[in-house]
């Protein structure tokens, strides 16, 4: 009897110390906060149950959420919960209306205009470099030197010019921070000169992953426009959106991403670009596009398993291929949220797998729009990674000018 207790003991001892080891997996491993559309609860696809208790409903004022009222009665706090038994966090939830959005695929063209002018290269000139004396570093956006705007290249090199050799100010930013430091040109081949290389604009080709019906708003990529050489995010002042038509593809091999080759169809914008931002660029479309209207997905109705990714190879329209969506990230820290895996033979044959502008192709699972192809695997273009729809769709919503 004695034997038996102390075993009983044992194995209750170990499934308590389980239970602990899985709350704070899961502590750590699931968000802080999440929309509830429909009036749905908060239900997480894992291999063990977990689910939430509602703690305190949240005010009018918490209720009305990215300008969509709901009942509120499911917004406030929640206590998510292993085995509907044991609590995990507390987290807040916000009720949300289930946008219809347009389901894109459709590659489009994209010009950027820098807000000021962006440094990608230092020289010396004459056995120094006048902005890199100063102290200007590669990545740090100009925005006005000897007291006058500059969002040009050609702009930037009349006011050097023109100093005749004298100190100017160069105003600037580097990670957020203004800054400010005084450059000396030094003259050589006929002209002054500050020894480094700015840009002002970017253009490309991605893929439209979603458009609003309601608002005209549209969202693509999933990941910033970054400068070629600094790879640091493109400031925009401003930017466009073109018709473009697909007039190639080069496969993907490894260790060699592919690219979709394109051209632009008409010098006439089809729409404006307002934020280039971690999840994406966001802006407004003149017209709407043709496309097949899908709900919205949520981070926690995402599913390990088979899924469809919209995408263009061609000057086609946009085509299903299937993925499987191999792995989820749902905390608040993670650096991606998805991995997909390519297992349609069509697409594998045809580009590889994945290519360079296909980001921002909308991944569909179970009828909804759950998120977005952003990267492919440099050694397996077979594989890349994703972001969460809703992530896109809420943070083009709360930063938009």
């Amino acid at each position: 009897m004695r034997r038996f207790i102390r075993r009983t003991a044992a194995a209750a001892g170990a499934a308590a110390l389980a239970v602990i080891g899985m709350i704070g997996f899961y502590g750590r491993g699931l968000p802080n906060s999440y929309y509830l559309p429909d009036g749905k609860d908060i239900a997480v696809d894992s291999v063990f149950s977990v689910t939430s208790r509602k703690m305190s409903q949240g005010s009018e004022e918490d209720r009305l959420v990215n300008g969509s009222f709901t009942n509120g009665e499911g917004s406030g706090s929640r206590t998510l919960l292993l085995f509907d038994t044991f609590p995990i966090k507390e987290v807040t939830a916000s009720e949300v209306r289930r946008p219809q959005l347009v389901a894109g695929g459709r590659a489009f063209g994209i010009k950027l205009m820098t807000d000021g002018v962006m440094v990608v290269g230092l020289e010396d000139i004459e056995s120094s470099c006048p902005a890199s004396d100063c102290g200007i570093r590669i990545g740090d956006v100009i925005t006005e030197i000897d007291g006058q705007t500059v969002t040009t290249n050609k702009k930037v090199s009349e006011i050097i010019g023109s100093t005749k050799g004298r100190p100017c100010s160069v105003s600037f930013s580097r990670g957020g921070k203004e800054r400010t430091a005084t450059l000396t040109p030094v003259y050589s081949g006929g002209t002054y000169k500050a020894g480094m290389w700015v840009r002002d604009s970017s253009a490309g080709i991605g893929t439209l992953t979603f458009y609003d019906p309601e608002s005209k708003a549209f969202g693509g990529l999933g990941h910033p426009i970054c400068d070629s050489d600094t790879k640091q995010p493109m400031p925009i002042s401003h930017g466009t959106v073109g018709n473009v038509k697909i007039t190639g593809c080069t496969r993907s091999e490894h260790g060699e991403p592919g690219q979709l080759l394109g051209e632009f169809t008409s010098p006439e914008a089809a729409g404006s670009i307002s934020l280039n931002i971690s999840e994406g660029v966001f802006g407004r479309l003149d017209e709407a596009p043709a496309g097949e209207s899908v709900p919205l997905g949520y981070k926690q109705e995402a599913e390990y398993g088979p899924a469809e990714i919209l995408s263009t190879l061609d000057g086609g329209d946009p085509e299903r291929y299937s993925i499987e969506i191999e792995n989820i990230d749902l905390s608040d820290s993670a650096s991606h949220d998805m991995v997909i895996h390519v297992t349609d033979e069509d697409l594998i044959e045809r580009a590889g797998g994945i290519v360079q502008g296909m980001s921002g192709s909308p991944i569909i699972q179970n009828g909804r729009l759950i998120g977005a192809v952003t990267h492919v695997f440099v050694d397996d273009p077979t594989r890349g990674y994703a972001i969460f729809a809703e992530k896109m769709y809420y943070s083009g919503k709360e930063q938009a000018p």
